[in-house]
């Protein structure tokens, strides 16, 4: 997991005389630049190579993060690097409106965690204007329209936490509550952590490319399970606490939660205190600083971290080497993508279920 961007050709471009900018879009309504921004990238001239960072929403520190990381390794390459980001988890609007710019600007290149299928359009666009698009931790729904994605195996990461999940039970009938990032889009990241975790609990799933349909009981690895419902949050703390709220109305006997990230973890169990449920299994995907701590806390109780600064640091670096020499990013053998890694994180370690502790990825927390 090494954090440390490889420069070599960062350092050709400085030599060429390239100038350090950072310029960062706050993009409100009107999607209008700061005058910080607009100075920055003047400063830039002509021969610095511009790349725009498009994220879902600054409302998760996972996006912030990787947006720091995109900072870091911008200014070491000598790159111009724009910021911008959907209002929420969802909206693709603002997503296009900040495609549109890049084009405009003429960008080398695009980075995007794409906020769903309707974004998928103007990035064919973009590609056929020249610019090299780099998907961030969720792939498209239409592999043409990036050239790589470079993520987390969602699938894998899901799997880890449903494995645990099973081995923790120990035989006990699992009640299921499902709290996923939609119910009105299909977004690979959703169904991809989804069907990991039921698969890792060993549920035999219907549609894999679909979230909801597997048989509402049945036998998991290790006993009986039935599954509440599934519920949507948008990824942030109060949609996961009313999602929560509403599976639990429909079942309070619930033990068994999952969350599509740790916004989502952390509002859940907020529902399960105020509804006196001590005793849930809560798990998660993203291993931020903020969700290993409620690791450490014991609010989350085991949850698969991921690696946003190394996505965007990796993204960075792949359009400056385009730019710099013509070499393009491969992808992880045996994958349609680029595997920037995944490790389950808890302080309950269970018995065939390789696992690191929240000390550990502390140290580590979204390198």
């Amino acid at each position: 997991m090494n954090r440390t961007p490889n420069n070599r050709f960062a350092k050709r471009l400085l030599a060429a005389g390239s100038i350090t900018a950072i310029a960062t879009l706050a993009f409100t309504a009107c999607s209008s630049s700061t005058p910080e921004a607009a100075g920055a990238a003047a400063d830039a001239g002509s021969d610095a190579v511009g790349v725009s960072l498009i994220v879902k929403t600054t409302a998760n520190p996972f996006f912030v993060a990787m947006q720091d990381g995109a900072k870091a390794a911008a200014k070491s390459a000598g790159v111009t690097l724009t910021l911008a980001a959907g209002k929420t988890d969802g909206d693709e609007d603002t997503q296009i409106q900040a495609i549109e710019n890049a084009i405009s600007k003429g960008d080398a290149g695009i980075l995007i965690t794409p906020n769903g299928p309707g974004v998928e359009d103007a990035l064919v666009k973009a590609r056929d204007a020249g610019l090299y698009v780099i998907a961030l931790d969720t792939a498209p729904s239409n592999p043409d329209s990036v050239d790589i994605t470079y993520a987390t195996d969602n699938f894998l990461a899901g799997q880890y936490i449903g494995e645990w999940t099973a081995a923790k039970l120990g035989g006990e009938k699992a009640t299921i509550a499902m709290i996923d990032l939609f119910d009105d889009k299909i977004v690979s990241v959703d169904v991809n952590r989804d069907q990991g975790f039921l698969d890792g609990m060993g549920i035999d799933l219907a549609d894999p490319a679909k979230n909801g349909d597997e048989a509402e009981s049945g036998k998991y690895s290790g006993g009986e399970y039935e599954i509440v419902g599934n519920a949507a949050s948008q990824g942030a703390e109060d949609g996961g606490r009313s999602a929560a709220e509403n599976l639990i109305s429909k079942n309070p006997d619930i033990n068994v939660v999952y969350t599509i990230n740790e916004p989502a973890a952390y509002g859940a169990s907020q529902a399960l205190k105020a509804a006196g449920i001590t005793d849930a299994i809560v798990v998660s995907i993203d291993g931020g600083c903020a969700g290993v701590g409620q690791v450490e806390e014991g609010i989350i109780n085991a949850t698969s971290q991921q690696y946003p600064v190394k996505m965007a640091e990796l993204g960075v670096q792949a359009i400056v080497d385009l730019v710099a020499n013509g070499t393009k990013p491969e992808v992880t053998q045996g994958l349609d993508f680029y595997n920037t890694g995944v490790a389950l994180v808890t302080d309950d370690p269970q018995a065939g279920v390789d696992s690191i502790d929240s000390t550990e990825a502390q140290t580590i927390c979204w390198g």
